[in-house]
């Protein structure tokens, strides 16, 4: 079908491809910084760069056909590719294999609120992509010996039907809780995994960042990070489950920004969505009930740590506003 026949996009799709132009040119500048350092996977990292960069062109080409205006995102004034090296061994794999799940999950969401096919097909090569880079990112991590695996146990050898309510008891003061179910130490697992990236980037941004503060909101998510990590790292101690650590990708001592204020608060804001959606999930599918209530505490830190980011984009001119719908009210006051 021609573009000349293709119906107009709706305004889900005119949202989704808007977000998407914010979040790949966002990861365009990530790449444009760490291709300078990364001598054994640049062509790798090339690749998906490549990638990226026609992902963009197509979101270009659907709006001015619609005549909508291209988004400004992140661009060149947004990199500082001469900068020192702000993060060290095997770090900005670890960063876009964390990507590479949000952007799994962002881009079966967006498949899913899409109509038009060119479209729908546009988002479901980009699940496809992220979901092969996940794969491949966590072979070279596991390779070098930088992640660990979740924890093994015994494997079931009877279907068991839970006969007793004190299985979802976990908020008694006297006497044991009930050790963690795989459903409950996978999600907590993983809350960790990404908390200890998220911690490590935003102690390189803090580090570096002009605005002072820009620079005392990293800290905050330092410390958010941290206790994130210390809280959920308990409980999984508390049933002999040592939480997930690495001894790589840690920041430098280097106190010059590679990136600019704006796209480091843009970042914080999308990892901080991210973890939003891990802390839902992780509550709605855990049966202890101490485990919805700690992870609905932390959610709400991690809401008011984004809200203040929020703030602070708009203060400095940094929040590009998304397509708005019509003003009903303002266009019929004549």
């Amino acid at each position: 079908m021609s573009s000349s026949q293709r119906p107009p996009i709706t305004s889900a799709e005119l949202a989704t491809l808007w977000m998407t132009y914010q979040e790949k040119t966002m990861i365009l500048r990530f790449l444009d910084y760490f291709l300078k350092y990364n001598e054994n996977e640049q062509q790798f990292l090339q690749f998906h760069y490549d990638r990226a960069v026609e992902s963009l062109d197509f979101i270009k080409t659907v709006f001015q056909a619609e005549g909508a205006a291209i988004p400004t995102g992140f661009t060149e004034n947004d990199v500082n590719r001469e900068a020192p090296k702000l993060y060290d061994f095997m770090f900005d794999i670890m960063y876009f294999r964390l990507m590479s799940q949000i952007e799994t999950g962002l881009f079966a969401l967006y498949s899913n609120m899409s109509y038009r096919k060119d479209i729908r097909q546009f988002f479901k090569r980009l699940t496809e992509e992220a979901q092969e880079l996940y794969d491949q990112l966590t072979h070279l991590l596991m390779e070098a010996g930088v992640i660990s695996r979740p924890p093994y146990v015994s494997m079931p050898k009877e279907v068991h039907f839970v006969k007793d309510i004190n299985y979802m008891d976990g908020l008694k003061w006297i006497g044991e809780k009930r050790s963690l179910n795989t459903i409950e130490v996978s999600l907590i697992q993983h809350a960790v995994d990404t908390n200890l990236v998220g911690m490590q980037l935003m102690i390189g941004f803090a580090q570096v960042a002009n605005e002072q503060k820009v620079r005392k909101y990293f800290v905050q998510g330092m410390e958010l990070s941290k206790k994130i990590e210390t809280e959920l790292g308990d409980i999984l101690r508390h049933s002999y489950i040592e939480p997930p650590a690495t001894h790589a990708g840690k920041a430098t001592t280097s106190t010059v920004a590679p990136f600019s204020d704006k796209l480091m608060m843009y970042t914080a804001g999308l990892l901080s969505t991210f973890g939003l959606g891990s802390n839902a999930l992780g509550g709605a599918f855990s049966l202890r009930s101490d485990l919805p209530v700690k992870l609905l505490q932390l959610g709400k830190d991690i809401y008011n740590f984004a809200k203040e980011g929020g703030k602070i984009m708009i203060q400095h001119g940094w929040m590009e506003e998304p397509p708005q719908i019509e003003d009903r009210n303002r266009l019929t006051k004549g």
